[in-house]
């Protein structure tokens, strides 16, 4: 079978089509036909060999899918042949076909279509277990969402919007501010020319916000805790603007606040078992009921990857980047 393999970390050429084994299921794995992929930052840093697949998962890019089961374990019960799913993967799923446990496989939502699906299950299980399984997000708080029209992004505006959460989120031009109001943010912030501190003080009347889902990391760090109400969680799931930060830690103690650092793909298979059923109960019924999509920004086909990455890197996209495989 076809996958995108990288031979040699490096730059989006580093992506090369190749011939691969087929996966064959374990006892308690199915096979899905891939329809599509979701790109994510992640598999920019594998491809650049910063972020390696686990022990036991494929060696290529890949961390969600949609298609279909076409190859179940001894042990499964969940799925069957034949049935339309999406996935949340260790890697592998930039391929025609990839194995993964029946735990972390999702029915596919009613309301999206098949390659569209894709860009819903890496995005929807970092938010739910960040900002609700962790951070203890609930109806009536308020969150500050870094990164708004970002995969990850845009999924946690809608998402928090729909539960009874007031949103805040930073963006980098007037029509991405203007697209995060349009998914469900209170008010957009334009970090170019505006200093999201003074804005959630002013909006929030000196009181600052209960949640930041923060992408950024680095110099952000040092604000976040400034715009941080007493109580108030940091939730940091990636580090665009840098490695490091340096903050006021008076202030946090003051504020009696936390900044969480976290992963998805290098949690134990137990703990992304229970994401993935908390997001089947609390998450699937608002997508089938149109209140959470994916917004695509582009579909490129699995021989394009390369395109689909710098793209990525570009900044310049607005929701999910996916790769048609079927």
């Amino acid at each position: 079978m076809r996958a995108i393999t990288v031979p040699t970390p490096g730059g989006p050429e580093a992506l090369v089509l190749s011939e691969v084994d087929e996966p064959t299921p374990g006892p308690l794995e199915v096979v899905i036909d891939v329809a599509a992929a979701g790109v994510n930052r992640a598999d920019v840093a594998q491809r650049e060999g910063k972020y390696p697949s686990p022990a036991g998962a494929p060696d290529w890019p890949g961390l969600e899918v949609s298609g279909t089961v076409v190859a179940v374990g001894a042990s499964v019960t969940a799925w069957k042949v034949g049935d339309y799913v999406v996935a949340l993967l260790s890697g592998g799923g930039y391929a025609d076909r990839v194995a993964v446990d029946e735990g972390l496989v999702l029915p596919m939502p009613k309301r999206v279509d098949l390659v569209e699906a894709a860009g819903l299950p890496e995005a929807v299980a970092t938010v739910w277990s960040n900002l609700f399984m962790s951070a203890e997000l609930k109806a009536g708080d308020t969150l500050l969402v870094h990164g708004g029209t970002s995969g990850v992004g845009t999924i946690a505006i809608q998402l928090a919007a729909a539960l009874g959460i007031t949103v805040y989120a930073t963006a980098g031009t007037p029509q991405k501010v203007a697209t995060t109001e349009q998914l469900g943010a209170t008010r957009g912030i334009n970090y170019r020319d505006q200093d999201f501190v003074e804005v959630i003080a002013e909006a929030t009347e000196g009181r600052g916000v209960d949640v930041i889902l923060d992408l950024v990391g680095g110099d952000y760090l040092a604000r976040d805790v400034d715009a941080l109400a007493t109580n108030g969680r940091v939730m940091v799931i990636a580090a665009q603007g840098g490695d490091e930060a340096t903050i006021n830690v008076g202030r946090l103690m003051q504020k009696r606040g936390r900044i969480w650092g976290t992963t998805l793909r290098a949690r134990p298979l137990e703990e992304r078992r229970e994401i993935i059923a908390q997001v089947r109960e609390h998450v699937w019924p608002l997508v089938e009921a149109g209140k959470v999509r994916p917004l695509l920004d582009t579909v490129e086909t699995l021989d394009f990857a390369h395109r689909a990455h710098r793209r990525m890197e570009s900044g310049e996209h607005v929701g999910k980047i996916l790769l048609a495989v079927r």
